[in-house]
């Protein structure tokens, strides 16, 4: 019985063997597949020679204008109902964005300035219709000017 038992221990040392050499080839395989050379460093020299080779661009283009919009004087709002970005476009407010803060969603939003001195917008409560931030947004010759009035009808 004592060479049934070296035998079997034999075979059970040549598959774990067999398993490693296995797996140790496979990973070689797999990793060479995914980096191959383009995942290898360049030399300095090689970067050079690269760098000559390329064709070089014949303008460079300018950047951007400024809009009319970042020259002038916006006011940023945080309200507990979210934030709001306020403008005054040749003396008439304009409400520029509405960004609801977390449970609140932007329920009105008159823009401005087509109607009257004002540009007005609401933020209402997610989980309740009744707690509303309004904002109303006015100008003093080209600078906003944002009042806020929180309600919440439940407290």
């Amino acid at each position: 019985m004592t060479t049934q038992r070296l035998i079997i221990a034999a075979g059970w040392l040549a598959a774990a063997v067999l398993a490693v050499l296995v797996g140790v080839i496979a990973v070689s395989v797999i990793g060479d597949g995914l980096t191959g050379s383009a995942g290898r460093p360049l030399a300095e020299s090689e970067v050079a020679r690269r760098l000559a080779a390329a064709p070089e661009e014949s303008t460079t283009p300018a950047p951007p204008e400024p809009s009319p919009r970042s020259q002038r004087d916006t006011e940023t709002k945080r309200t507990p109902g979210g934030t709001v970005v306020a403008d005054c476009v040749d003396g008439a407010p304009e409400i520029v964005s509405m960004s609801p803060a977390q449970g609140f969603n932007v329920h009105e939003w008159d823009r401005g300035p087509q109607r009257g001195d004002s540009a007005e917008g609401e933020f209402r409560g997610q989980s309740n219709n009744h707690d509303r931030v309004k904002v109303h947004v006015r100008c003093g010759g080209d600078t906003p000017d944002v009042e806020v009035e929180h309600e919440n009808r439940d407290d």
